[in-house]
C-alpha cells in the first residue's frame, strides 16, 4: 500500500513543467502576444507568422481583435504542426520599438513573415474570421512547381521570372533550402524543380539552380554559392526576383502601392542613363537595409509630367529625386545629377522621411541642431493629464497632442499631396498615426 500512494502522491514534474509553459508563456487564444524577449524566435522559427500590430485605444484595433483571435483558432486546428505558421500581435504602446522597427504608422497594420522575412505586401484583405483563414491556407500552399520531363523546362511561360532546381531527392538539405526561399519569393518569381531520375543530365556536378529572366529562353544564370546555406541562397533569389530598383509605371503603379511603403523616386529623361545607373550603385552601396521599408523606383519623367508638374517641376528640371509617402510629396534638397552618390546624403533623406522631419521642415524651417533649454513650469501650473487622442466623427483617431509637433510658424501650404493619395489606407479603415504611411 505505501508503494500504490507513494506513486499516486509522489510529484509528477513533468506534468507540473507543462503547466507551467502553459501559464507563463505569454499566449492569448491561439494567437502570441509578441516582446522584445520571443520576437526573434517566433518570426524565424516559423514559416509563416501573420502579425497584427494594434493599439488598445484604437476603434479599429477593437474591432479586429475577437476577429483575429478566432481565425487563429481555426488556423491551429488546420495546421497543428509547430513550425508551420503562427499568429501573432504586438501592442505597439507597450511595445513601441517593435512598432517603430517595422515603421508602424497606422492601427491595425497586419504584417507577413516568411521564415523571419517580412513580406513587402501588408494583409489589406476583408476583416473577418473566413477571409483571413483562406488567406493563411492559400500562403501555405506548395509554391514548388514539379516537372517530370526537361522538356517541361524548356515551355515555361516568359513573362515570369523562373528560377529552376535539379535535385537528387526532395528531403536533402539543398531541396529545403530551395523551398524556404521558394516560400519567401513566392509572389516575385516562379519556382520549378526537376527531381531524381529525370534531373540526372543537369546535375553531372551534383544539385543544380538556375535562375531564367523574363523574355529569355536560353539565357540562364547559374547560383555557384552553396545550397546548403540557406541565408546565401536567398539573397541570390531575392536579388534575382526583386530587382533593387524598379521602375514605376501606369499599369504597375497600383500594385507597388498595394506593397504600403513609401516610394524615393528618381523622375529622369528617357535617355539619361548615366543618372539611372549612379542611382542603382548608390542605392546597392548605401541604403540596401532599407529596402524593406522603402521602395526605390524610377519613372520616366517624360511620361510621368503630372506628378512633376505637382511638384512645381517640368521636364528641364530632370533629374530630380523625391519622395512620395502617399500623403505627401518631398522633393530631395540636393542636385540629382551631381550629389547622388555623395555618401550619406540619400540614406538621411530616408530617415528624415521615418522621422517625420521632412513634414516638419516644409512647416517649420530647419531645424535647430542646438538643444532647447528646459523649461521651468510655474508654480501654478497642474501636472498634464495623459491625452489619449480624440475619436473624430468617421470613428478614426488622431495621434495624441504628447506626441505631435507643436507649431512654431506655420506656412500658407502643406507639402504637394501624394500623386497616389488614392490608393493610400483610407480612414474609414486605419487609424493614421501621422502625415505619412
Amino acid at each position: 500500500m505505501e508503494g500504490l500512494l507513494s506513486i499516486i502522491y509522489k510529484p509528477n514534474y513533468i506534468l507540473i513543467a507543462i503547466l507551467l509553459n502553459v501559464i507563463l508563456k505569454p499566449v492569448h487564444g491561439m494567437v502570441t502576444q509578441l516582446d522584445q524577449h520571443n520576437l526573434n524566435d517566433i518570426l524565424q522559427h516559423n514559416e509563416f507568422v501573420m502579425v497584427n500590430f494594434y493599439a488598445d485605444w484604437c476603434r479599429f484595433s477593437q474591432i479586429l481583435h475577437p476577429i483575429f483571435e478566432e481565425a487563429g483558432k481555426k488556423i491551429k486546428e488546420d495546421f497543428p504542426n509547430v513550425g508551420r505558421v503562427a499568429m501573432a500581435k504586438v501592442d505597439c504602446d507597450k511595445e513601441s520599438a517593435i512598432a517603430a522597427q517595422y515603421h508602424i504608422s497606422k492601427y491595425p497594420t497586419i504584417k507577413m513573415f516568411r521564415n523571419g522575412v517580412p513580406v513587402k505586401k501588408e494583409y489589406r484583405g476583408q476583416r473577418s474570421v473566413e477571409a483571413i483563414h483562406e488567406f493563411v491556407k492559400e500562403q501555405l500552399k506548395d509554391v514548388i512547381k514539379e516537372h517530370t520531363t526537361l522538356e517541361e523546362i524548356e515551355n515555361l511561360d516568359e513573362n515570369k521570372r523562373n528560377i529552376i532546381g535539379y535535385f537528387e531527392k526532395k528531403d536533402s538539405e539543398e531541396f529545403i533550402t530551395f523551398t524556404k526561399a521558394a516560400s519567401v519569393l513566392r509572389e516575385t518569381c516562379d519556382f520549378h524543380a526537376v527531381i531524381g531520375e529525370a534531373a540526372a543530365k543537369e546535375r553531372v556536378n551534383g544539385d543544380n539552380v538556375l535562375y531564367r529572366p523574363k523574355k529569355t529562353h536560353h539565357q540562364d544564370n547559374m547560383y555557384t554559392g552553396p545550397l546548403s546555406t540557406y541565408e546565401i541562397f536567398h539573397q541570390w533569389a531575392e536579388d534575382k526576383c526583386i530587382p533593387l530598383i524598379r521602375e514605376i509605371t501606369f499599369e504597375n503603379a497600383e500594385e507597388l502601392t498595394e506593397e504600403g511603403l513609401p516610394f524615393i523616386i528618381l523622375f529622369h529623361h528617357p535617355d539619361d542613363t548615366s543618372t539611372v545607373e549612379a542611382y542603382n550603385r548608390v542605392v546597392a552601396k548605401d541604403v540596401l537595409s532599407e529596402r524593406h521599408s522603402v521602395n526605390f523606383l524610377t519613372a520616366d519623367g517624360a511620361k510621368f509630367s503630372h506628378p512633376l508638374h505637382h511638384l512645381g517641376k517640368t521636364q528641364n528640371d530632370l533629374p530630380l529625386l523625391a519622395i512620395d509617402s502617399f500623403r505627401h510629396m518631398y522633393v530631395w534638397s540636393q542636385n540629382a545629377k551631381t550629389d547622388l552618390e555623395k555618401p550619406g546624403l540619400i540614406k538621411q533623406f530616408i530617415a528624415d522621411l521615418h522621422s517625420n522631419k521632412l513634414h516638419r521642415e516644409f512647416h517649420h524651417g530647419p531645424e535647430s541642431t542646438e538643444a532647447p533649454a528646459p523649461s521651468v513650469p510655474s508654480s501654478d501650473e497642474q501636472p498634464s493629464q495623459p491625452d489619449l487622442g480624440q475619436q473624430q466623427p468617421d470613428g478614426s483617431h488622431v495621434q495624441p497632442q504628447e506626441h505631435q509637433q507643436q507649431p512654431k510658424e506655420v506656412r500658407g501650404t502643406d507639402p504637394p499631396e501624394s500623386t497616389f493619395k488614392k490608393l493610400a489606407p483610407s480612414r474609414n479603415r486605419y487609424t493614421l498615426l501621422r502625415d505619412e504611411l
